[in-house]
């Protein structure tokens, strides 16, 4: 298990870690996710961190705070060993303080989430999605006094557009306050959209991308194929629809190129598909989920080897997509690349 920095920032974390969503099991969204109880929560951790692995993420929403709580039980005896990243900022109920980043709702969320995850800190607090509501100056300054609190040592986003992460990082500099060192991101195979602005900016700012759905919502497993049936115990005959979407073509064309590769090292399709991502630049770290053991087995393999230049070459090329505007002149014409090369 190789160890990077997030971002500039000095935390330092596993390229692959672990996302807790599949923990708890509660609600009809998250419940097909998976209902992972503390006593398989506690032995997929083992594996984990018999791995190297040091990053364990999860979210307030996540099962309405159950995964938290099994995180927590499961991290018992251990907590010292690991960085724990949770999020905030999606409702969790019905009230109007119920959602978004205002100083109240955050310090009630940070308290909650400390309660449930029976620590007394969190390595890295983000916030799950940008709230247009509160002003900027209140929540960059709501993060520095939890920040000088212990109570959170880092700060990042998740789900951000370019210009509301630099906006939060202008109001953080502006202010003298802590700057978020990490952005969590969808990022795949099948779904390079954070390529085009995002990743420059992180790059420019300092910012790593910790990954979310490294294989595509389930797409890139190695049992979605041109013309065979969506496994029965898929959760995408249930969840689809709230996932990232793909072109069916450009899904059977990435995965016929997942194959090749996977013959040629092998390995198995999922552990190609993470392998490629987790050598790309800006990213800190990639967060991988797993309902079983048999699973998270797989996904670990995808560390300690690396894929040939040709072979990143023939990934690359199965899928890339157009870019869209204002990005295309970049790629397609030479005076503008030679103004503004590609970051990739």
């Amino acid at each position: 298990m190789d160890y990077r920095q997030v971002g500039r920032s000095g935390l330092t974390v596993s390229e692959f870690g672990f996302g807790a969503a599949t923990f708890g099991g509660r609600g009809e969204f998250f419940g097909a996710w998976g209902s992972t109880d503390v006593a398989a929560a506690r032995r997929l951790v083992d594996l984990c961190i018999d791995a190297g692995v040091t990053l364990f993420d999860t979210a307030d929403v996540y099962s309405d705070g159950a995964s938290e709580e099994v995180l927590g039980a499961a991290l018992r005896g251990r907590r010292d060993r690991v960085v724990v990243s949770t999020k905030a900022a999606l409702p969790i109920g019905d009230g109007p303080s119920d959602r978004g980043t205002s100083r109240s709702r955050l310090i009630r969320a940070v308290e909650a989430a400390l309660r449930r995850l029976d620590t007394d800190w969190i390595d890295l607090f983000q916030l799950h999605a940008y709230d247009a509501a509160t002003p900027l100056d209140e929540v960059v300054d709501t993060l520095d006094v939890l920040v000088r609190s212990g109570k959170i040592r880092y700060t990042g986003v998740s789900n951000f557009s370019g210009w509301q992460l630099m906006s939060s990082l202008a109001t953080a500099d502006r202010r003298g306050a802590p700057r978020h060192v990490a952005h969590q991101v969808y990022y795949s195979l099948i779904g390079r959209d954070y390529e085009w602005e995002l990743m420059p900016l992180a790059a420019e700012e300092g910012v790593g991308a910790l990954v979310w759905s490294p294989l595509g919502w389930g797409r890139l497993t190695g049992r979605v194929r041109r013309d065979t049936p969506l496994p029965t115990t898929s959760r995408l005959h249930s969840t689809a629809a709230a996932g990232p979407p793909v072109d069916d073509e450009h899904l059977y064309t990435v995965v016929d190129a997942l194959d090749q590769i996977a013959r040629e090292t092998g390995r198995t399709v999922a552990q190609v598909a993470l392998n490629w991502l987790s050598r790309r630049p800006t990213v800190s770290s990639v967060i991988i989920g797993a309902r079983d053991e048999a699973q998270l087995r797989d996904n670990l393999g995808a560390s300690g080897w690396s894929l040939t230049p040709e072979q990143i070459r023939i990934l690359d090329a199965a899928s890339q997509v157009e870019a869209p505007y204002p990005y295309f002149p970049y790629r397609r014409q030479e005076g503008f690349a030679l103004l503004n090369p590609p970051a990739v």
